[in-house]
């Protein structure tokens, strides 16, 4: 996988004018299960496709982002995948592609592309989205990476290896953790066994979920905006956007260490810089955006 990773990334510098690229891109949120599931069916498309088509895994973040994402990045550090392979959203020109006809696109865990991004729905080949194959309760619900992982081993089931059964199964596990559920759904459960059998030396689920847990909240690195920019979530009316961020600590850990006092002011440039169509005003927080933003629906 990091050959796969290096050669895509080298292929993409060097060529000054690609010819067919097959894009697998998921999410702006850049979660564990679609970024692990863009990496595999990078890997999977570039093993299968016709010579002379370039497969590349975009993440759908610019690269200055990327530090938000703290548990993504822990379990790539811990497969030795380095970011310097990565290739994100703001280094490749996908209209440009498009617009010369050489751009296929492959949706991970959505089936909806940004709005900056509608101009390419005309490229969009396949989708691998679990909320359209599966139950609506959420008990039953797959993860991409599941998904990804059945039409491998249908396709071409030579190519898991087990450091690949090794990411998969930390990012099924990651996604039910993070999901309402008490117990793994017989179809997760169903996959787990299978990597589990085919590689007995994977390390036992129970240590992966320790390690996870330990990392799912952790903002070890990162700065103030950088924590609450790291679950920003935005709504919007069409002309009014809203900016909710998640902080996870105790209150007193919030009043003591992270949040003293006018340091949870996030700058408006740093806001509006990720939020095109924010009409905060220069040096307003985020805070005081959202609440003028609320006052004004109101109206």
């Amino acid at each position: 996988m990091e050959e796969f990773l290096q050669r895509a990334k080298s292929k993409l510098n060097r060529s000054k004018r690609l010819e067919k690229v097959h894009v697998v891109i998921g999410p702006k949120s850049c979660d564990l299960d679609s970024l692990i599931s863009t990496f595999t069916y990078a890997y999977f498309l570039d093993k299968v496709s016709p010579p002379g088509v370039l497969c590349l895994p975009v993440l759908n973040i610019p690269r200055t982002e990327f530090n938000y994402f703290t548990e993504t990045r822990f379990i790539l550090e811990e497969l030795n995948i380095s970011e310097s392979f990565h290739i994100f959203r703001d280094e490749i020109n996908l209209h440009q592609l498009n617009d010369e006809g050489k751009l296929s696109v492959t949706l991970v865990g959505d089936n909806v592309l940004a709005s900056e991004d509608k101009t390419l729905e005309s490229a969009v080949v396949k989708v691998i989205n679990p909320v359209e194959q599966s139950d609506a309760n959420v008990e039953f619900r797959e993860s991409s990476s599941s998904l990804v992982l059945k039409e491998i081993l249908q396709e071409a089931p030579e190519l898991i290896t087990e450091q690949l059964a090794h990411r998969l199964r930390g990012s099924i596990l990651f996604k039910w953790m993070t999901m309402e559920s008490e117990k793994i759904s017989e179809k997760q459960e169903e996959i787990l066994s299978v990597l589990e059998e085919k590689f007995p030396n994977l390390p036992p689920r129970e240590d992966i979920i320790n390690v996870l847990q330990e990392t799912q909240f952790s903002a070890q690195g990162l700065s103030i905006e950088q924590t609450m920019l790291k679950d920003l979530k935005e709504l919007s009316d069409g002309e009014i956007k809203v900016a909710i961020s998640t902080v996870s600590m105790n209150l007193e850990m919030s009043r003591i260490e992270l949040f003293p006092k006018g340091a949870w002011l996030v700058n408006r440039d740093t806001f509006q810089s990720r939020n095109s169509g924010s009409t905060c005003k220069p040096g307003t927080s985020v805070l005081r955006c959202t609440l003028r933003s609320l006052q004004r629906g109101k109206e």
